[in-house]
């Protein structure tokens, strides 16, 4: 029994050493191929790959917190947009009025009281919006604004310059510098008179220049 273990494991032997041997016949060709510069040279720009990809990930993440910041500011700011066109027409009516009572024609103290106390009404809203980013426009000798304005009719009015506001049937808000309600505004516009004599000297001008 004893002989027959020991040829058993001398049978084995040299399968074994024959192993051995391919591995060494045949070496790992990636490690020998591969120097230490080049291994260093794929680190590094693994590295740099890396870095790459965090800086744009960390860049994106700071402009996702800058815009939801913004839309955070935008929605406290405007959120009372609604509420703040629902309060314009009071403030019409009340503006209306005054004006439909000239101070002139006031004969009694009573009719002045009230006209005062709805004044101070008015001013007290006004000043209100004002604190709460909402500003009224009035744009009556201003330029014609499209952005701020909307042109009701368009009129000749002598010693007005052409484009200007003459009249302002409604006036306009905006809310922190954003359009709630454009102007209602009538627009003086160049009058037929103006325009002939204009295109008379034109004319005289051009003359002279081909006389000459």
């Amino acid at each position: 029994m004893i002989e027959d273990k020991d040829e058993t494991a001398q049978a084995r032997a040299p399968a074994n050493d024959t192993g051995d041997g391919a591995a060494a016949e045949f070496p790992d060709e990636g490690a020998a191929t591969t120097t230490p510069e080049e291994r260093i040279a794929a680190l590094e720009s693994q590295l740099a790959d890396a870095k790459d990809r965090l800086l744009r990930a960390l860049a994106e993440t700071e402009n996702t917190r800058r815009r939801a910041q913004r839309d955070r500011e935008d929605t406290l700011k405007y959120a009372v947009s609604n509420f703040s066109r629902d309060l314009l027409s009071p403030v019409d009516n009340l503006r209306r009025a005054l004006d439909s009572v000239p101070e002139n024609e006031v004969k009694d103290q009573r009719t002045r009281s009230l006209l005062d106390g709805v004044a101070a009404t008015e001013r007290e809203l006004l000043a209100a919006f004002e604190r709460h980013g909402l500003k009224r426009i009035d744009p009556k000798g201003e330029r014609f604004d499209h952005n701020f304005h909307q042109a009701i009719f368009e009129a000749e009015r002598p010693g007005a310059e052409p484009g200007t506001v003459i009249e302002v049937l409604q006036p306009g808000y905006v809310l922190h510098g954003r359009l709630l309600r454009p102007a209602m505004v009538g627009v003086a516009k160049g009058s037929s008179k103006q325009s002939k004599p204009r295109a008379k000297e034109e004319a005289a001008s051009s003359d002279d220049d081909a006389s000459s």
